[in-house]
């Protein structure tokens, strides 16, 4: 067999070349093809504005429940809707979690910031991963107050030194775009289209399409933290010491649930989950969706009340490590692990 002068064959050029060349190939089909997102279906949709308004602790998604554990520092966790197979995804302090197609995306904080967004410093990002908690990136760095997703784009309010800023960034980070200086709040979606209180001159009830990033007046209320479920928008009325009313987006007529001051409440699966404002006796309170048939879940000041299709999920105010759960409808509650 012939030889070049360096002792080389043609046989080891030709099989380094054809190596360079699968090598090549290789690259180019994970920087076109491997590395592209798939895209979300149209009416995708992160999480519940309930949830979300509540520091969205947890989402359900595809049968699957992802949780921030308070009792592990706020640790992402994932566990079937019936709360069967707990598993521990990541180990950093995670909010605001949303799910979409093969996704989660979530606001991560360091370990000291579990007691709330005006104590993050440092390590802080909201992050893409896939649904079994891997793969973590960072999206940006900016502290986000409130996310959705929205089909294939994060509308994300973040807050920094200086003037509040709202924008919209694919799923894929490839297009970013500011659409305001000022406070909006993205949580209550549904089929393209949020609705969100005022935050400057008014408080009434608007209208954004995320088809076009429009803006519309729809009701001239005083309104905070709308919740859409079915044909009402549910919220809190500010002129009436935070009492739960609801809108019918049809009828455009009001509705009065509760003449309680209410603190935090969430919408679903036919219940409102609400705590009342009292110096004297606070409780958690349940009820339907019409105001009928309210009753007292547990006495004392708990928050951060997030919705399941099974459970609902609440903390007692000021203790961070703590957990409660019931099944939706029950008088009883229990600690959630035990």
């Amino acid at each position: 067999m012939a030889k070049k002068k360096n002792g080389l064959s043609p046989a080891f050029y030709i099989v380094s070349g054809i190596v360079l060349l699968l090598l090549f190939a290789a690259v180019i089909y994970y920087v076109f093809f491997a590395s592209k997102m798939e895209m979300n279906p149209a009416g995708t949709v992160g999480n519940t504005a309930g949830n979300l308004n509540n520091a969205g602790l947890f989402c359900e998604h595809n049968g699957t429940v992802y949780f921030s554990n308070p009792r592990d520092g706020g640790a992402l966790y994932a566990m079937n809707a019936d709360e069967s197979n707990i598993r521990k995804l990541y180990a950093m302090s995670v909010r605001n979690i949303l799910a979409g197609g093969d996704y989660l995306y979530y606001f991560q904080m360091n370990s000291s910031d579990v007691s709330g967004f005006a104590s993050v410093v440092g390590n802080h990002s909201f992050n893409r991963s896939h649904l079994d908690g891997s793969q973590s990136v960072a999206l940006t760095k900016d502290v986000v107050t409130n996310g959705q997703l929205i089909d294939n784009y994060l509308y994300l309010q973040t807050a920094g030194s200086g003037q509040p800023s709202f924008y919209k960034l694919k799923i894929d980070k490839s297009e970013q775009v500011k659409l305001a200086d000022y406070t909006v709040n993205p949580a209550c979606a549904e089929d393209g289209i949020f609705y969100y209180n005022g935050t400057r001159n008014d408080h009434a009830l608007y209208q954004w399409n995320t088809a076009n990033d429009s803006t519309s007046l729809i009701w001239n209320g005083n309104l905070w933290y709308p919740v859409l479920d079915g044909n009402y928008i549910y919220y809190m009325d500010v002129s009436a010491k935070y009492r739960l009313c609801r809108f019918s987006l049809s009828s455009q007529e009001i509705e009065i649930l509760t003449n309680d001051h209410v603190d935090c409440f969430n919408v679903g699966n036919g219940f409102i989950y609400y705590q009342t404002n009292a110096a004297v006796s606070p409780q958690l309170k349940c009820m339907h969706t019409d105001g009928s048939n309210s009753f007292v879940l547990a006495d004392g000041v708990f928050t951060n009340i997030n919705m399941t299709s099974q459970y609902v999920y609440f903390q007692q105010f000021g203790v961070d490590g703590s957990l409660y759960h019931a099944r939706l409808g029950s008088d009883s509650y229990r600690i959630f692990g035990e």
